[in-house]
């Protein structure tokens, strides 16, 4: 156990200090790894803060009914038994034509233009708060109340919120299709890193070889070298992240109290980040190990 545990200590020393030896080229190639990261990891933390945002503004779908303007109080009344009756419904709210009136009155853009009509031209309506439920059984009971008697119109509040529940949907499928992509350049990166030094290095892997060292004994430094660097790059990354976060949160936080929302903006949780460290370090490890096997192992001594 203390040989294996010597072999890989010494491996690993080896490593930082090839590091440390190219420190252009490391600096160069731990920029690349970390900005590649952040492009899809920055956007999942934009969908992750667009989506808590949205949360904040419905906290479900919502159907308005509007009542025809000769709607008598008791065919009112059979439309609120229908509600309370019907499963999908989580609530409701009637807002009687003369509180609607009075609402409208107190509007500033809309007080004067309220006062100089003779009569009331605003229906009765129904405010009604829709269970989670499949866009298909809200269409289906949005038809089921536009039938009613003296329904003049339904009308879906919430529509947009399925928008960008879509969108949202649509915008982190691509921050994936992107970390794919970003993610086989990351391993091109390391794998070239490690063809450079493996052939600059190639007259001294001959000899290891001549005096008996394994083929697990020289790939093992290059295979750290490649785990280090991805593990160091996902850690670039974060601090990008967190560089955007800290430059925009102030910006957001005043443009939300403009709509009276009390928001910031949220970093990646531990969790996350620590999946993203795993990820990059395992991206360097495989990028390492693919340029091993398609070069040192061809490296015989003459």
């Amino acid at each position: 156990m203390n040989i294996w545990f010597s072999y890989h200590w010494h491996a690993l020393m080896l490593a930082f200090k090839r590091l440390v030896l190219i420190p252009f080229s490391t600096l160069l190639t731990l920029g690349v790894i970390g900005i590649a990261f952040s492009l899809p990891a920055g956007i999942y933390v934009f969908f992750e803060n667009a989506e808590t945002l949205s949360g904040q503004f419905s906290s479900g779908p919502q159907l308005s009914l509007f009542l025809k303007l000769d709607a008598t109080q008791s065919e009112a009344g059979k439309i609120e038994s229908f509600l309370k009756e019907n499963p999908h419904v989580a609530s409701f709210r009637f807002i009687p034509k003369a509180s609607a009136l009075e609402q409208f009155k107190e509007s500033p853009g809309l007080a004067g233009v309220m006062e100089g009509l003779e009569g009331n031209p605003l229906p009765d309506a129904f405010v009604v708060t829709v269970r989670d439920v499949p866009a298909e059984t809200l269409e289906t009971l949005s038809r089921a109340l536009s039938e009613l008697h003296q329904v003049e119109h339904v009308q879906l509040d919430s529509a947009w919120m399925q928008r960008l529940a879509a969108l949202l949907k649509l915008g982190r499928l691509a921050a994936w299709m992107l970390g794919v992509l970003l993610s086989l350049l990351v391993i091109a990166v390391v794998f070239n890193t490690i063809r450079l030094q493996i052939l600059t290095m190639r007259d001294e892997i001959e000899v290891a070889k001549l005096i008996g060292a394994t083929n697990g004994f020289i790939r093992r430094p290059f295979l750290y070298f490649g785990t280090i660097q991805g593990l160091v790059g996902g850690i670039v990354a974060w601090l990008i992240i967190s560089l955007g976060i800290h430059l925009t949160d102030e910006p957001v936080k005043h443009l939300m109290q403009l709509y009276e929302t009390d928001f910031r903006l949220y970093h990646l949780s531990m969790g996350d980040s620590l999946v993203m460290f795993l990820f990059s370090a395992g991206l360097g490890w495989l990028g390492a190990w693919l340029s091993v096997v398609s070069h040192l192992l061809k490296i015989e001594p003459r």
